[in-house]
C-alpha cells in the first residue's frame, strides 16, 4: 500500500478529490448520471490513466532518413 500512493502527486489527489466531490453531490441532488461520471472521474486517478503527463498524448515523429524530392508545378490555364 505504501508504494501505491508513493508516486502520487497534487494533481491526482485533486483529480481524486473532485471525482469524489461530483459523487457527492451527485447523491445530494439525486442524478445518478452525475454520480456515474463522478465514479469515471475519481477511477481515472485511482488507476493513473489519462493524458495529463509530459507527451502523454502526443505521437512520435516519424523518423525517415529519406530527402523530399523537389515538386515543380504546371500552371495550367
Amino acid at each position: 500500500m505504501k508504494n501505491y500512493f508513493k508516486n502520487w502527486n497534487f494533481m491526482r489527489m485533486l483529480r481524486l478529490a473532485l471525482g469524489i466531490l461530483i459523487i457527492v453531490q451527485g447523491i445530494m441532488a439525486n442524478e445518478w448520471l452525475l454520480v456515474g461520471v463522478g465514479g469515471l472521474f475519481s477511477l481515472i486517478p485511482l488507476m493513473n490513466m489519462g493524458c495529463c503527463g509530459v507527451s502523454g498524448c502526443s505521437t512520435p515523429a516519424p523518423r525517415s532518413n529519406k530527402k523530399t524530392k523537389d515538386i515543380t508545378y504546371e500552371e495550367i490555364r
